[in-house]
C-alpha cells in the first residue's frame, strides 16, 4: 500500500534540533489514530506519524536528529491491549495499530508529567519548550507541588559563549545525546543517582574548565533553556528563549563543510540598530542539524565597531609602512573618509592609467574564497577583460593548489569523486595531513560516528590530533616523509598481489611506470625514514587494499609542500590500483578550507584556468569566451598569489613588474609566506585597491578602501567540499555606507573599461534588480560552466536550497559520487604518475634545529580578521601560542604559559609555550591567524614547481626563552 503522506505539523513555538532523520522508505503502514484511519511510513514511530497528521504530542526527551530515549514520558499514548502507556517517541507504529493520543488516560499521563517537571524548577514560565507545552495543554502547577522544589543548584557561567542553570534542567539526556552521540565529543553526562542525579561536565568541572569545544550542540538540543547562549544585550521574551523577529536561512561562512544554518535576527529598534542574536544549525545535506563553534558563535563580528563604514583614501604623502600593521596608528592619521564617489574614481583611475602607461601586464587582482560564487565569476571576469591579463588568483593557491593539480592531472578532475558524508558507508577511512575536529568539526563528526559503528580510521598526521582517539591506527610519520610512507604503501599493493586487476585494466594508465618506481620503497627501507615501522605499514595497505570500501581525505598537510603534488599523486595511485574509488564510501576527497574556495575555483580565480577549469591558452577556449563575452582575451597564463608579489618587488624600470593590484575579501599581508617580504610587495605597489570589511592588515597599505559586505549582508551561492551548490539569503544590511561587494565591482568595471579601450557595457545592475544582479550573473556563469552546473538554475536554488554538482539537467539530481564508469580525461582512464623522494627546500640545522609546522586552530580562522573580531570566540582563544612536546618545553627550561621567541631565517615571533605531546620531540606548531605574532613571518616562499604552492608545513626554526639574548 502506497499513499502520499500529510508533512509533519509541527507545533507554533516548539524549537526543533534539526529534521535529520534517519532515512525510511517508501512503503507505508495502515493504523488507527484516535479512532481515525491512518497511514505511518514503515519504521517511523507514533510520534512522527500522529504529527504528520496533525495530532500535537508533548515531548522533551526527544528531538530530531538524536536518538530516541523515551525517558522524559510526556509523549506518551495509548495502544489498544497493551496494560501500560506507550512512550511515542520511541514505539514504532505496526499494521492494524489502534493509537489514542487524546483518549482522557493519554492527555491526564502527559499533562501530570508536565506537571512534575514544571514544580521542580523556580521559573517554569522561562522554560522553552517545557514553558510552550505548558502553555498549549493549560497545565498549571499546583502549589502544593511547587511546595516541594528541590533547593537549586547555582547557575554555571564559566564559559564565555554558553551559560548552564540546572535549577531548569529536567535530566531529559538530550544533551548528553547531542555530546556523546552526534558530535562526539564525550564531555556530557549524568552524574549521582536518585534525587541527586545531574548533568555534568567532565568530572563535574565547571563548562568552561572542561573539555568542551563549545559546539552547541547542547544548547541547540536542551528544550527547557538549562543550557543557553549568552548573548548580553539581546531582547528576551516571557518564556525565557531570545526573542527573535525573523528568521534568515544561510551557509555557514567559514570552513568548506558547507553547514546550512539559520541566523535569528532582532530587528531594529529606536535605541538599537538590528542584529544577529543567535544562529541554529539547519537541516542540510552536509551537517544534518549541526555546527561548530566558528558557525554557532562566530557571528557577532560582522557588529563589531572596526567594522568599515565608509571609503577610505590615504592621505597624500603618508607612506606605506608595513610597521603600521602590527604597531597601528589611529587610522585618521594614514587615510581619510571619502565619498564613494571620489574613492570609486580613485581606485579605476589610477589601475586604468598603469594599464594605458605599463600595459595590461603591470595589474593583478586576488579575489576571495569567503565570497559568493558569483563575486568570484565577476572578479574574474573583470581581470581578463578589464585588466587585459590572466593575473588572478585566491587563497586555494595557498591550501589545495597541489591536491587540484595533481587531481587535474590524474583523474581529470580537481574537485572531490565522494562527499564527505560516504564515510558513513566506508568500512576504512585514511585521513591524511588533515586536523578534522579543529578545521572542519561536523565533517570530523561524521567520521568518529563512523568509527562508532566499526569503519577503521588511520589517522597519517606528524601530529597526534583529537581524532587519534577514535582511529584504528595511528601513523605519527616524521614532517616532510609523505612520499616515503605512501609509496611503502604502494609497495606492499604491488608486493602482495592487492591490486584490482580488473579495476586497472579497464581504466588505469602508466601502472608499471607506478610499479617500477615503487620498487626501492619498501616498508623495510622506508620505516627508518618516516618513522612508521615495516610491519605497521603492510597492516595498513592490507587493510586499505582489502576494505569493501575505503575513502581517503586530506588536508593541507599533504598539499602546502613542495612535493605536495607528489604527496597526491600517490593518494591518487593508491585509490586507483585497488579500485577504491567511483563508488559510494570510496573515493578521494581533499577537504576545502574556506567556506567557498571549491565555488571560487570553478567559477575561475586561478591564473591559467578559465571558469570551470578551461584552459586559458586553449584555443578553442579562448574563443568561445570572447565570443560569449564580447572582448578579447589574452592566450598567456597568468601569474599566481606568490608570483604576483614578487612581480611588484621588481625594479621600476622593469616591464615585467605588477604595479597595480584590486585585492578583494583577501589577506596576503597575513597568509602569505615570508610576510617580511610580502608585506614589503604590497607596499612598493604603486596603486593598491583593497575591498573588505575591516581594515585588515593589507588594507594598511593600500591606496583606496572600499567598505563591503559581509557574508550575512548579501544574497548569493557558494560551493562547498561536497561539490554542493548551496544558496544563501541576506540576512541585515551592511553598516553605514558599506556596499555589495557585486555592486562594487560592477562599479569598478565600467569605470575601467575594457582593456581594449571599449566600455565595458555591464547589464546586471539594472532597476528594481535584487541584489545587485546577482541572479543574472549567476545564469552567465551558469552558461560558462554548463558542463558541471548546467540544471542548477536560479530557480532551482531558490526552491531547492543546495544542489550536487556535475548536474547537466533541471530534472538531474545531480550526482555526489562520480568516476563510476569513466573519468574526465582524454581517454576515459586515471593516469597514474611515478613520484621520489624530494626533501624539503630548507632543513634543520645547527643554528635552526626544530621543524615549523603552521596551521589553523578550533576556534579561529584563516588570518583572524573574522573570527578575531568574534566576541565569544576570541574570549574563549585569545592569544597566539606555540605548541611543544613537553620534553622539549622543559630541555629549554621552560614551563607551559612562560614565553617563547621562534625564529627563522626571515623572521621572528613572540607567544606562549603550550604543551603539547601529541607533537613530535623536535617540532613545533603555531597558528597563522595572529597578528601579533604571525606564524607567515617564519615560514619559507619556496614552491611546489607544478602547484606553484608555498611550502607552510615545513621550515627550519629554533626557540628561545624569552630574556635569553637577543
Amino acid at each position: 500500500m502506497n499513499a502520499r503522506l500529510p508533512p509533519i505539523a509541527w507545533p507554533e513555538g516548539v524549537r526543533r534540533h534539526g529534521t535529520h532523520t534517519p532515512a525510511q522508505g517508501d512503503a507505508t503502514v495502515a493504523f488507527t489514530l484516535d479512532g481515525q484511519p491512518a497511514l505511518a511510513r514503515e519504521g517511523e514511530s507514533i510520534l512522527h506519524a500522529a504529527q504528520r497528521h496533525g495530532v500535537a504530542i508533548p515531548h522533551l526527551c526527544h528531538s530530531n536528529g538524536l536518538r530516541p530515549d523515551g525517558n522524559c514520558r510526556a509523549c506518551v499514548v495509548e495502544v489498544a491491549g497493551e496494560r501500560v502507556l506507550a512512550a511515542s517517541c520511541c514505539r514504532t507504529v505496526t499494521p492494524g495499530m489502534d493509537v489514542k493520543a487524546q483518549s482522557e488516560r493519554a492527555l491526564k499521563s502527559q499533562r501530570l508529567v508536565l506537571e512534575l517537571l514544571a514544580a521542580d524548577m523556580p521559573h517554569p514560565e522561562q522554560a522553552g519548550e517545557l514553558s510552550d507545552w505548558l502553555s498549549q495543554t493549560g497545565v498549571r502547577v499546583r502549589p502544593a507541588l511547587a511546595a516541594l522544589q528541590r533547593e537549586q543548584p547555582a547557575p554555571d557561567l564559566s564559559h564565555p559563549a554558553m551559560a548552564v542553570n540546572l535549577d531548569a534542567c529536567i535530566q531529559c539526556t538530550r544533551c548528553v545525546r547531542a555530546c556523546r552521540e552526534e558530535q562526539v565529543n564525550d564531555v556530557i553526562g549524568m552524574a549521582q543517582r536518585g534525587a541527586h542525579t545531574q548533568v555534568v561536565f567532565d568530572l563535574a568541572d565547571p563548562m568552561g574548565a572542561s573539555s568542551c569545544v563549545a559546539c552547541g550542540e547542547c544548547v541547540q538540543a536542551c528544550p527547557t533553556g538549562a543550557l543557553s547562549v549568552k548573548a548580553p544585550g539581546a531582547a528576551v521574551l516571557p518564556n525565557g528563549q531570545l526573542k527573535v523577529d525573523r528568521e534568515v536561512d544561510s551557509v555557514c561562512p567559514f570552513c568548506g563543510v558547507g553547514c546550512l544554518l539559520t541566523y535569528q535576527v532582532q530587528d531594529a529598534t529606536i535605541e538599537t540598530p538590528e542584529r544577529i542574536v543567535a544562529v541554529q544549525g539547519r537541516d542540510g545535506p552536509a551537517n544534518g542539524g549541526r555546527l561548530c563553534v566558528k558557525g554557532r558563535f562566530g557571528f557577532d563580528y560582522v557588529h563589531h565597531p572596526e567594522r568599515l563604514t565608509r571609503p577610505l583614501v590615504r592621505i597624500a604623502g603618508v607612506a606605506k609602512d608595513p610597521a603600521h600593521i602590527t604597531h597601528k596608528p589611529d587610522w585618521r592619521s594614514v587615510f581619510r573618509e571619502a565619498s564613494w564617489y571620489e574613492a570609486l574614481t580613485l581606485a579605476a583611475g589610477g589601475l586604468k592609467a598603469l594599464r594605458e602607461t605599463h600595459g595590461p601586464a603591470s595589474l593583478a587582482g586576488f579575489g576571495s574564497a569567503k565570497g559568493s560564487n558569483e563575486e568570484a565569476y565577476l572578479f574574474q571576469k573583470l581581470v581578463r577583460t578589464a585588466f587585459g591579463n590572466h593575473n588572478v588568483d585566491h587563497c586555494t593557491r595557498l591550501c589545495h593548489a597541489s591536491s587540484v593539480a595533481a587531481l587535474l592531472e590524474g583523474v581529470g578532475s580537481g574537485a572531490v569523486s565522494n562527499p564527505v558524508s560516504d564515510v558513513e558507508q566506508a568500512d576504512f577511512i585514511l585521513l591524511i595531513g588533515a586536523n578534522p575536529t579543529s578545521n572542519h568539526p561536523v565533517a570530523a563528526s561524521w567520521m568518529k560516528n563512523a568509527a562508532q559503528r566499526g569503519a577503521r580510521i588511520v589517522l597519517a598526521d606528524p601530529r597526534r590530533t583529537d581524532i587519534a582517539r577514535h582511529a584504528w591506527r595511528t601513523l605519527q610519520f616524521r614532517p616532510d616523509t609523505d612520499v616515503a610512507l605512501l609509496n611503502a604503501l604502494l609497495h606492499v599493493i604491488f608486493e602482495e598481489n592487492l591490486v584490482d586487476a580488473a579495476f586497472v585494466a579497464e581504466r588505469v594508465d602508466h601502472v608499471q611506470a607506478v610499479r617500477q618506481a615503487v620498487q626501492a620503497f619498501s616498508p623495510e627501507a622506508m620505516a627508518p625514514v618516516c618513522g612508521i615501522d615495516a610491519a605497521t605499514l603492510r597492516e595498513v595497505a592490507r587493510a586499505y587494499a582489502t576494505s569493501e570500501r575505503a575513502m581517503i581525505l586530506w588536508g593541507m598537510g599533504v598539499s602546502q609542500h613542495i612535493h605536495g603534488t607528489d604527496n597526491v599523486r600517490c593518494l591518487i595511485a593508491l585509490a586507483s590500483l585497488t579500485g577504491q574509488i567511483g563508488r559510494p564510501g570510496t573515493g578521494l576527497h581533499p577537504l576545502r578550507g574556506q567556506n567557498n574556495v571549491q565555488g571560487a575555483s570553478d567559477a575561475g580565480l586561478i591564473p591559467f584556468m578559465l571558469p570551470n577549469y578551461q584552459p586559458v591558452n586553449q584555443a578553442e577556449v579562448k574563443r568561445w569566451f570572447e565570443h560569449f563575452w564580447g572582448a578579447p582575451l589574452s592566450a598567456v597564463p597568468g601569474l599566481t598569489v606568490v608570483e604576483i608579489l614578487r612581480a611588484a618587488e621588481r625594479p621600476a624600470d622593469d616591464p615585467a613588474r605588477i604595479r597595480g593590484l584590486y585585492v578583494m575579501g583577501e589577506n596576503p599581508a597575513m597568509s602569505d609566506p615570508d610576510l617580511n617580504h610580502a608585506r614589503h610587495a604590497l607596499a612598493s605597489l604603486d596603486h593598491l585597491v583593497v575591498q573588505d570589511i575591516f581594515l585588515t592588515e593589507t588594507a594598511w597599505l593600500a591606496d583606496v578602501v572600499l567598505p563591503a559586505s559581509a557574508w550575512p549582508e548579501k544574497t548569493g551561492t557558494v560551493s562547498n567540499t561536497d561539490r554542493m551548490v548551496q544558496l544563501g539569503r541576506q540576512a541585515i544590511d551592511p553598516p553605514g555606507e558599506a556596499r555589495a561587494d557585486l555592486w562594487i565591482i560592477q562599479q569598478l568595471a565600467e569605470r575601467i573599461g575594457r582593456a581594449d579601450g571599449k566600455a565595458m557595457g555591464w547589464a546586471y545592475e539594472q532597476p528594481g534588480a535584487e541584489h545587485h544582479g546577482v541572479a543574472a550573473v549567476y545564469e552567465e556563469m551558469r552558461q560558462a560552466m554548463h558542463a558541471a552546473i548546467g540544471g542548477i538554475t536560479w530557480t532551482r536554488l531558490e526552491r531547492e536550497g543546495s544542489v550536487t554538482y556535475p548536474c547537466l539537467t533541471e530534472d538531474d539530481p545531480g550526482q555526489p559520487v562520480v568516476f563510476a564508469d569513466h573519468f574526465p580525461t582524454a581517454d576515459g582512464r586515471v593516469q597514474l604518475k611515478p613520484t621520489t623522494l624530494i626533501t624539503a627546500d630548507e632543513q634543520p640545522d645547527a643554528d635552526y634545529p626544530l621543524v615549523l609546522i603552521t596551521g589553523r586552530q578550533l576556534e579561529h580562522w584563516h588570518t583572524g580578521s573574522m573570527t578575531r573580531r568574534a566576541s565569544m570566540l576570541d574570549a574563549i582563544e585569545p592569544a597566539p601560542t606555540a605548541s611543544m612536546h613537553s620534553a622539549d618545553l622543559a630541555a629549554l627550561g621552560v614551563q607551559a604559559g612562560d614565553r617563547l621567541r621562534v625564529r627563522s631565517r626571515r623572521g621572528k615571533v613572540e607567544l606562549t609555550a603550550r604543551a603539547d605531546d601529541g607533537i613530535q620531540r623536535g617540532v613545533v606548531f603555531i597558528p597563522f591567524a595572529y597578528v601579533e605574532a604571525a606564524a607567515n613571518l617564519l615560514t619559507n616562499a619556496a614552491l611546489d614547481p607544478m602547484g606553484k604552492i608555498p611550502e607552510f608545513k615545513y621550515c627550519a626554526v629554533r626557540v628561545e626563552k624569552v630574556g635569553s639574548p637577543a
